[in-house]
């Protein structure tokens, strides 16, 4: 049976009129940058974040380069996060002239080891940038008493984490802002790129909203010198249509990942992702790890199931970080996340029956690749 990894098409078309009339209301009323649909949508993701404000942009990277501007960070200053995250996390910091500092991820989680927190903060560091991989959220209680008492920013990256809870709070709320993508891949898909921060703090949402649309704090007034990251009217009506619908479709992704680990827990060396007590994991990536990890996909891919790598190299190794000087070894648990680890197929569509057959194909695959 033929699986792919992620399935867009199977998500539009029960919405596709809904769809289609949103945008044509868009196209309508020309409210093509900016403007009432863009607006509607800040309003209501707030609200689903549990925030008081969400300012929509461009992209997850804009969004986190916004926050990280609108609190003051540049050069000379440090910010921690960790090596194992798409490159948008680090490239922010480093578009702000700031350093990247990085510390090891926690072995069952794949989130930052906030024991190891305390010990890279210097008299230089300024913000800490917890990263909440691939749906779940970091040990933020624990996060952000270290950073209170250094005084040091805490940004979200919940790029992969819409809905996901810890404890009594939601992905985006606990920092001094939240930082999504809504490229179309993740739980909260654009049509394109987009993005949005959310922050209760009304000084920094103001600030924020400067730097997307060039510094102005009305037309042709510039206060700050920022950039254009603003949001377009088509993204804002797509995403407003299916915020409706993301409760739902991170509750079917829940079952999924219930179904993966009860049919991949004792196969093999196969080591399977930690659903959370004190939160709810919303698997944007359903992760596995095994040894065998090439050669398993490699079988997988011949029996037809797409399956994919999050992430290949660790920040510190690519070539765009060399000059941190941080060799092979500085971060021994996310360096064995690199190479052992595999992205199952995940998407509210997948069927019971799919995800049956790609446990199959791993469980027939082990014996002979091992």
């Amino acid at each position: 049976m033929r699986v792919p990894f992620l399935d867009l098409k199977a998500q539009y078309e029960p919405i596709q009129l809904e769809m289609n009339a949103a945008i044509h209301q868009v196209i309508k009323q020309t409210a093509f940058a900016g403007g009432p649909f863009v607006e509607q949508f800040e309003k209501d993701f707030a609200a689903f974040c549990n925030c008081k404000y969400a300012i929509a942009c461009s992209s997850g990277t804009s969004a986190l380069r916004l926050a990280l501007f609108s609190l003051g960070i540049g050069p000379g200053d440090e910010v921690i996060t960790t090596p194992n995250t798409f490159i948008a996390t680090a490239e922010a910091i480093s578009a702000c002239g700031a350093k990247p500092i990085f510390v090891d991820i926690d072995e069952e989680t794949y989130n930052m080891n906030p024991e190891l927190l305390e010990d890279a903060i210097t008299p230089q560091t300024k913000a800490v940038i917890p990263v909440h991989l691939y749906g779940q959220v970091c040990d933020m209680e624990k996060i952000l008493r270290i950073a209170d008492s250094h005084g040091l920013f805490v940004i979200e990256d919940a790029c992969q984490a819409h809905g996901a809870e810890y404890k009594d709070w939601t992905a985006g709320s606990m920092g001094d802002a939240g930082c999504f993508s809504f490229y179309p891949g993740k739980n909260l898909g654009a049509y394109g790129e987009a993005g949005a921060v959310t922050t209760n703090k009304p000084e920094l949402a103001e600030k924020m909203r400067m730097y997307r649309d060039h510094g102005q704090e009305t037309k042709y007034y510039h206060s700050v010198a920022g950039w254009n990251d603003r949001m377009d009217g088509i993204q804002g009506a797509v995403l407003s249509v299916k915020l409706k619908y993301l409760a739902g479709w991170n509750q079917a992704r829940r079952q999924h990942a219930r179904n993966y680990s009860e049919q991949l827990s004792n196969i093999g060396d196969i080591v399977i992702p930690v659903d959370p007590a004190n939160g709810k994991h919303v698997y944007h990536i359903y992760a596995i790890r095994t040894q065998y990890r090439d050669a398993l996909m490699k079988h997988l891919s011949e029996q037809g199931i797409a399956c994919g790598i999050h992430y290949p190299v660790p920040l510190h190794m690519q070539k765009a970080y060399e000059h941190l000087e941080l060799p092979e070894g500085s971060f021994p648990v996310a360096e064995t996340c690199a190479r052992e680890q595999i992205s199952l197929p995940m998407f509210p569509e997948l069927s019971f029956i799919q995800i049956k057959a790609v446990c199959k194909a791993i469980e027939t695959a082990l014996p002979v690749i091992n």
